[in-house]
């Protein structure tokens, strides 16, 4: 635990009677990127608190950069950096300076302090907003500026509380491209988030939460995995019935078939997907089907989420990948599709 640069060992945390987290554990090495995920409610921000030195837990023990979050919490608050939910800026004052009085605070000379504002404001598309007063700036645009206002310091470990809440698509990737290249530099990152594709992305490792409680941990592959092996997609032209190609890909598969009639599509879910390519091709063959397109992919985070929130009582830490979820169940085969590359 005291390698790690983010350990949270047996954590619990209760509220009026209300269990946020119970007995959860988790690490994070230095320079990774953990993706904290779960439904709403289920404990990733009181995680985060507690890991930031806002909350101290009923029991367990937590450490940043090996020292104590408790005990040792002003020398963990100078190794740290924190973006919560909800944008924290000061609205009277500009965006710049709202950045320079916070590097001020961390002890950046007045040059440094500027510079380092007009650095971030430039990455994260300000730099024509930052004169104006933040009250001026629309949700989406505090939002980043607070996502800034963490990246001030270059902290040794950063937490980030759903960064990408209220920012539009190039908001979110020019925000992904910035944190990428602060993860190379050895920053290490904790990040709860609602968007899986940001977890997919960037995450080395990921822990699911579900009432307070740990469902699942494993690498993003791990974790897409537990909700079963590869998907097979078969698709119709235009027009056509894809019943005939449900029925002649029966019993290729490790579950059953689900036909979606509205885009004409059969999607088989199965354990080595390139390992039955040249049967399907046989099968398809003798049945004189058209076929429009042929894909393979593995389940995507969506559907392992789904699969994982959707299961009763607690999991545990990631095991060897589980036997396949049938394709019709939640997080299955009727989510839209998104190849993995």
């Amino acid at each position: 635990m005291r390698d790690a640069a983010v350990a949270a060992e047996r954590l619990t945390k209760r509220f009026a009677g209300v269990t946020a987290l119970d007995d959860v554990t988790f690490e994070l090495p230095a320079g990774g990127v953990l993706g904290l995920l779960g439904p709403n409610g289920a404990g990733k921000t009181t995680a985060v608190r507690i890991l930031a030195t806002l909350l101290a837990p009923d029991s367990g023990q937590a450490r940043v950069a090996g020292l104590d979050v408790v005990a040792q919490a002003a020398s963990v608050r100078r190794l740290i950096g924190l973006s919560g939910q909800y944008a924290a800026v000061d609205p009277f004052l500009t965006g710049r300076e709202n950045l320079v009085m916070i590097g001020r605070l961390h002890g950046l000379g007045r040059r440094a302090a500027h510079c380092r504002a007009s650095e971030l404001l430039d990455r994260l598309g300000l730099i024509e907003a930052a004169d104006r007063q933040a009250r001026t700036y629309s949700g989406g645009m505090r939002r980043r500026l607070d996502v800034a206002a963490g990246l001030v310091a270059a902290p040794l470990v950063l937490f980030l509380d759903e960064p990408a809440t209220g920012l539009d698509p190039e908001g979110r990737l020019a925000l992904w491209q910035l944190l990428g290249e602060l993860t190379a530099q050895g920053t290490t990152l904790l990040l709860t988030t609602q968007y899986l594709e940001e977890a997919d992305r960037l995450a080395t490792s990921i822990v699911v939460l579900g009432h307070g409680r740990l469902i699942a941990s494993g690498t993003p592959s791990q974790i897409k995995a537990r909700s079963g092996g590869d998907r097979l997609e078969v698709t119709v032209p235009p027009g056509d019935d894809p019943g005939p190609v449900a029925r002649a890909l029966a019993g290729l598969g490790a579950g059953p078939s689900v036909v979606d009639g509205v885009t004409g599509r059969v999607v088989v879910p199965v354990a080595d997907g390139p390992a039955i390519l040249s049967e399907l091709a046989a099968r398809l063959a003798a049945s004189n089907v058209r076929v429009a397109e042929v894909a393979l992919r593995q389940p995507t985070m969506e559907e392992a989420f789904l699969a994982l929130t959707h299961q009763p009582g607690p999991g545990t830490a990631l095991p060897e990948p589980a036997g396949n979820r049938p394709a019709g169940s939640p997080g299955g085969a009727g989510q839209a599709k998104r190849r993995s590359p």
